[in-house]
């Protein structure tokens, strides 16, 4: 049996819909957003509910651990559901991490990351981390209505993954784990899951203006001024920290490393940004 938290946002759906087949528990807020599915069981419980984690989570051997939305409290929460998974029993932990993962990471969400992996760690329970770059379903919304794209990140690379690529890397590794109980060739692994180049901002700019018909162009902010611009949203002090940090990292090099485990596991190259722009 395999858990899944998160089961119906955009990467738990698209995992889910990899897993036909599969006797799976969608552990969802809603249920009743939840799809019908055959071999599919649905419980409610959200991150961070012990009691109902417990109970949501009795005869789960894998758990797809997708990071919750960011909060303030994201790690804590974390931390419970990783808690309630081990005291239900649960073998093995498949965890949606962020590359470049570490208490001193430049952007600020992929601390929190950090923090959860070493909470798994210290628990005992068998795991795989899946490190997933920015999301390059993200990089054309990143563009304002005035056609320009903000932000500190220099001339610095991402090496940006598609959901649909993250997505089916879960699902390949959640089936070999679901198979037996037996340590398998992704037990105690990490992976960086990125796309198959890493790309600048300023190039983004120029293929997005090839494929729109219309010009798009880069204009790097300093650390000051992205700050300044996002502060006038009125969002809480730790998320306008990510948004800018996002981009910081970009530019300090930790997001322009390329790595082939996405062909490696699911023997299917990953998705460029070219690709992506010119399917939708």
């Amino acid at each position: 049996m395999i858990g899944i938290t998160g089961a119906t946002g955009q990467l738990g759906s698209r995992i889910v819909a990899r897993l036909t087949g599969v006797p799976l528990r969608l552990i969802v807020r809603d249920p009743a957003r939840a799809p019908v599915l055959p071999d599919v069981s649905v419980a409610r419980a959200a991150y961070g509910e012990h009691a109902a984690l417990v109970s949501a989570l009795d005869g789960v051997d894998v758990l797809m651990l997708l990071s919750a939305t960011e909060s303030a409290d994201r790690v804590e929460l974390h931390k419970a559901t990783v808690d309630a998974a081990v005291a239900a029993g649960v073998r093995r932990i498949v965890y949606t991490s962020f590359v470049g993962a570490a208490p001193g990471a430049t952007f600020t969400f992929a601390r929190d990351h950090w923090h959860t992996e070493e909470h798994i760690r210290a628990s005992g329970v068998d795991f795989t981390f899946l490190r997933d770059n920015l999301y390059l379903d993200f990089v054309p919304g990143f563009v304002g209505a005035d056609g320009v794209i903000r932000g500190p990140a220099g001339d610095g690379r991402t090496a940006a993954v598609t959901r649909d690529d993250v997505a089916a890397v879960a699902a390949a590794v959640l089936r070999t784990a679901g198979a037996s109980p037996a340590p398998d060739r992704y037990s105690g692994a990490t992976y960086d899951l990125t796309g198959p180049s890493a790309f600048t901002l300023a190039e983004a700019a120029a293929l997005l203006t090839d494929a729109w018909g219309r010009t798009i162009r880069y204009e790097p902010e300093t650390l000051d001024e992205a700050y300044r611009s996002r502060e006038s949203y009125g969002a809480p002090a730790w998320e306008v920290a990510g948004w800018v940090t996002s981009y910081a990292a970009i530019a300090s090099g930790e997001l322009g490393h390329v790595s082939t485990a996405v062909r490696d596991i699911t023997g299917v190259e990953p998705t460029s940004l070219e690709q992506y722009v010119r399917a939708q």
